[in-house]
C-alpha cells in the first residue's frame, strides 16, 4: 500500500517485509553460534566474548531455575551499565522471565512503588540497593542477588554463575505473546505505569532498525563497535544493546557518562556506532580537545530519549564532519518508530520516515479521530509490531493510549508532502498565550542559534493577563557573558511577538533525567510554587495594610 513517504523511502529498504519471530535470548544464541570468539562486551578492564557471554548467561539461568525462578516471574534489575547487567538480562530471558527495569538512582519511594506494582519476587542489584529494600521493608520478601563485582560469596551473582549448570528447561517462549519487559514510564498522564513489551515488540524493532540502516551504511555483522553509553535501564539504551547483540557488535560501555573518560574510550577503541542522547552530544561538542580526527571512526550516530536542537546537529556536523540521524520513539514503541534515512534525502530537524512495517498519521488534537492534511499540526499516532501490549494492570490508561491498534503518542507533529514527520511539541507542554498555540521547540531552536547558548529550555507559566506566559531557562557557554535583554532582543527579530520569552533565567545547569532529557516539569513546578508564595506574600501585605499595619 502506497503511503505519502513511499517515494522518499531509502533504496533497497522494503517498506513492508516479513519480520522473523525471535526471542531476546535468540539474539544472543544466534550471535554466539555464528561468532563465538568475537568480543561481545568491553567494560573497563572486563572483556567477554560471545561464547563466554552465552555461557555465563546460561549458567546464571541454571542457578535461577534451580532456585525456583520460572517463566513469567518478574525480576527487578537495578544496575548501571555493566557486564553484570548484560549477563543477567539474557539469563532471565533464557527462562522466559520478565525484566522489571529500575533506575539505580531511584530512592525508597520510587522503588517501593515499582516493586509492589510489578509484583516482582526477585531482585538483582548492588549492595547499596539492598539497604533501600531494608528501609521499605521488602528485603525479606524478595529473592535478592547481589551483583557487586568484588563479591564471590554464597548467593552473590558470580557465585550463582560459577555454580550454575547448563541443565535448563527447553526454551519455551512465544515472542508475540510473552512479555519480556516491564518498563516504567510517566506516559502521557498520571502516575508511573509499567509498559508491557513482548519479545517480538523489542526484537522486531531491532530488525527494523538494522534493515533501515545497515545496508546503506555497509555495516558489517561482527565487524562494528558500538559505544553504549545510554543507560541500559532506559528503553533506548536497552534497545541499542539488543541491536549490538543481534549484529554481533562489540559493545563498549562504562557505568556513567563522564566526558573525559568517554573521550579516552573513543580514542582507544575507535567505535563505529554511537547512539547518544542530547546531553552527550552537547558535551562532546563543547569538549575543548576533541577533534574531527577523534570522531572520524563514527559511521553512524543516532539520537534518542529527547529532541536534539537543529543548531546542535548543524554545529556537530560542521565541527566533526559527523551527521547525527534524528528519529522518534517512546517507551511504548519499543522504542523507535521513525528515523531520518541514512541514504536519500535527509531533512535536519525532521524525525524522518516511519520504519518498515510501521504506519503513522497526524490526527486532530481534540478528538484524535480526524486525519490532518500535510502541513497541519495534530497528534502523532502510530501502529506497528513494536507497539506495546499495554500498561501493566491498567486497562483504563491502556484504552486511552491504544485505540484500534493505534498508539496515541501525546506528541504534536506535522507531516510534509513528502511524508517526513516533524515534532513540534507535547500536548501537555504546549503553551497557550492569549489564545495562541506556542510550541516550545520552535522558540528553543531560535535561542540555540545564539552563539553564547549551551542549553535552553522554554516553558509556560501562569499569567493573569494572557493565561500563560513564555519563559526560558538557559545555560551559557563557558566564559560567555550575555544579558537577559540580549536574548529577548535576539528572539524578537526572529519570532512573532507572542512567542518571545518575557523572562530569561540564567542557570548553571538545567534539571535532567538520568538519560539527559531536560525536565521541564521541574522548572514549571518551581515557578508555580514561587508564584503561589508571591501571591500569599502579596495577600498578607494587603491584609496588614487594611488592618492599618
Amino acid at each position: 500500500m502506497n503511503k505519502p513517504w513511499t517515494p522518499s523511502y531509502p533504496k533497497n529498504v522494503p517498506y513492508e517485509t516479513e519480520i522473523p519471530s525471535l526471542s531476546l535470548y535468540d539474539l544472543l544464541r544466534n550471535s554466539a553460534e555464528r561468532h563465538p570468539d568475537q568480543k561481545a562486551v568491553i567494560d573497563g578492564d572486563q572483556e567477554i566474548t560471545y561464547s563466554e557471554l552465552k555461557n555465563a548467561s546460561d549458567r546464571l539461568a541454571g542457578s535461577l531455575y534451580r532456585k525456583g525462578f520460572r517463566k513469567g516471574d518478574r525480576i527487578a534489575l537495578m544496575l548501571p551499565n555493566c557486564i553484570e547487567y548484560i549477563i543477567s538480562f539474557y539469563a532471565i530471558h533464557r527462562l522466559g522471565g520478565i525484566v522489571v527495569q529500575i533506575n539505580p538512582m531511584y530512592q525508597t519511594f520510587e522503588l517501593d512503588y515499582i516493586l509492589k506494582d510489578s509484583e516482582a519476587g526477585w531482585f538483582i542489584g548492588h549492595a547499596e540497593q539492598k539497604k533501600k529494600l531494608e528501609n521499605i521493608g521488602l528485603s525479606n520478601q524478595l529473592n535478592i542477588i547481589l551483583a557487586d563485582r568484588n563479591r564471590q560469596e554464597e548467593d552473590s551473582l558470580y557465585d550463582w554463575i560459577n555454580k550454575g549448570t547448563h541443565e535448563l528447561p527447553e526454551l519455551n517462549i512465544q515472542p508475540e505473546k510473552d512479555l519480556a519487559l516491564l518498563q516504567y514510564t510517566g506516559g502521557t498522564t498520571g502516575r508511573s505505569k509499567g509498559v508491557m513489551l513482548t519479545h517480538f515488540n523489542i526484537t522486531s524493532n531491532v530488525y527494523q532498525d538494522r534493515l533501515y540502516t545497515a545496508e546503506a551504511l555497509q555495516l558489517q555483522e561482527s565487524g562494528e563497535r558500538m559505544l553504549g553509553l545510554s543507560p541500559l535501564f532506559h528503553v533506548f539504551g536497552m534497545a541499542r544493546l539488543n541491536s549490538a547483540i543481534y549484529a554481533a557488535c562489540t559493545y563498549i560501555t562504562i557505568d556513567k557518562f563522564e566526558i573525559n573518560k568517554v573521550v579516552d574510550l573513543i580514542r582507544k577503541y575507535r567505535p563505529t556506532i554511537f547512539p547518544g542522547v542530547p546531553a552527550m552530544y552537547i558535551s562532546l561538542l563543547n569538549h575543548p580537545d576533541l577533534t574531527a580526527d577523534d570522531l572520524s571512526c563514527f559511521k553512524y550516530c543516532s539520537c534518542g530519549s529527547a529532541p536534539l536542537p537543529v543548531e546542535i546537529i548543524n554545529q556537530f556536523k560542521q565541527k566533526f564532519d559527523v551527521p547525527i540521524f534524528e528519529g522518534f520513539g517512546m517507551t511504548e514503541t519499543g522504542p523507535t518508530t521513525h528515523r531520518n534515512p541514512v541514504s536519500g534525502k535527509r531533512k535536519v530537524g525532521s524525525i524522518g520516515l516511519p520504519y518498515p512495517n510501521t504506519d503513522a498519521k497526524i490526527v486532530d488534537i481534540e478528538t484524535g479521530t480526524m486525519e490532518m492534511p500535510p502541513g497541519q499540526a495534530g497528534e502523532l499516532v502510530v501502529k506497528g509490531p513494536q507497539i506495546m501490549k499495554g500498561y501493566w494492570k491498567n486497562p483504563e490508561e491502556t484504552s486511552v493510549a491504544l485505540r484500534d491498534e493505534w498508539l496515541h503518542t501525546g506528541d504534536i507533529a506535522t507531516m510534509d508532502e513528502e511524508g517526513y514527520f516533524f515534532i513540534v511539541g507535547r500536548k501537555k507542554e504546549m503553551i497557550i498565550a492569549s489564545g495562541y498555540n506556542i510550541y516550545p521547540v520552535e522558540v528553543e531552536e531560535v535561542i540555540y542559534q545564539h552563539p553564547g547558548i549551551e542549553e535552553a529550555c522554554v516553558y509556560g507559566v501562569p499569567d493573569s493577563y494572557s493565561g500563560e506566559a513564555v519563559r526560558a531557562a538557559v545555560v551559557l557557554k563557558k566564559g560567555v557573558r550575555v544579558t537577559e535583554e540580549e536574548i529577548i532582543a535576539w528572539c524578537t527579530g526572529k519570532l512573532a511577538k507572542y512567542k518571545v520569552p518575557r523572562v530569561v533565567e540564567f542557570k548553571k545547569q538545567l534539571p535532567k533525567s538520568t538519560v539527559g532529557k531536560i525536565l521541564k516539569r521541574v522548572l514549571v513546578e518551581k515557578e508555580i510554587e514561587r508564584h503561589k508564595v508571591l501571591q500569599e506574600v502579596s495577600g498578607n501585605s494587603l491584609l496588614l495594610k487594611n488592618k492599618g499595619g
